[in-house]
């Protein structure tokens, strides 16, 4: 009996060896997003002890740190009042020695329609709480493929990090088709459908976030547990970082309850 192909995606030629830094869109410095820059540094470090050339990471949000973001989120008093982008790109620079940049914007087009120049990328990681927020990466990155298929930069991959209270999933797909090598081995993947490809009329459909800000950590944790932000965090740095040291993925998600502590993984091709 035949065993069967085991199913997989590999890593983007260039990204498996490149020469220069990988540039990676962090869209989101909340509650997973905070955590996920950590784990991002972290990950940028074992990269570079294997002689990788890294990341170059820019963040973008455009939110200012409050008194109900100290504590669940990563920040401390003496940062309230500072964009959070800025707060945690000083602070990794600092500790790490990165030139990592910060945007005190919100990932969007412009008024006029148009894309600023400056979001090109290879890797956008989103870790936003809006549905609308997703389409409009989702729009922003189908176009980036297009008018920048030339460039270095060129968007390839998308890793969507969201949650409600206690559970929450990270989605990664590829941005059009990435070209796949002949595998006796394996049963190749070009293609990694969206978070929006996938459940976009779902979410659409269900969506009921409440979009007022939380006055105090207690309001805070009132919508969203303790830990359930580091957890994904930590779940999708770890799909991420698997990807770009082995070269491949067999799994292109997971889901997460974090009430009853299960994990699923999504499997490549499911």
């Amino acid at each position: 009996m035949r065993t069967p192909k085991k199913n997989i995606h590999f890593l983007d030629n260039y990204l498996l060896s490149p020469t220069n830094p990988i540039r990676v869109n962090v869209i989101g410095a909340g509650g997973t997003g905070s955590k996920f820059m950590t784990a991002l540094m972290e990950i940028n470090h074992s990269l570079l002890e294997l002689d990788h050339p890294g990341l170059d990471v820019h963040l973008w949000d455009d939110d200012i740190i409050t008194a109900s973001n100290i504590g669940r989120q990563r920040f401390a008093e003496s940062e309230r009042n500072l964009y959070k982008s800025q707060a945690i790109i000083n602070r990794l620079n600092r500790w790490a020695g990165t030139n990592w940049k910060a945007v005190t914007r919100k990932f969007e087009r412009n008024a006029d329609g148009k894309i600023p120049d400056y979001t090109g990328a290879s890797i956008y990681i989103s870790c936003t709480d809006t549905v609308a927020s997703r389409i409009e990466i989702n729009k922003i990155l189908q176009k980036l493929s297009k008018d920048y298929s030339y460039h270095r930069d060129n968007a390839k991959y998308w890793l969507d990090l969201g949650n409600t209270k206690f559970s929450g999933q990270g989605i990664l797909s590829t941005i059009g088709n990435i070209d796949q090598p002949t595998s006796k081995k394996f049963k190749t993947f070009a293609k990694l459908p969206s978070i929006i490809e996938e459940y976009g009329t779902a979410m659409q459909t269900s969506e009921e976030q409440d979009d007022t800000p939380s006055c105090s950590l207690a309001e805070s944790l009132a919508k969203q547990d303790l830990f359930i932000n580091s957890t994904i965090a930590h779940l999708g740095a770890s799909l991420l970082w698997n990807l770009l040291k082995d070269g491949m993925t067999e799994n292109r998600g997971f889901f997460l309850n974090l009430q009853n502590f299960k994990s699923q993984p999504i499997t490549v091709g499911s």
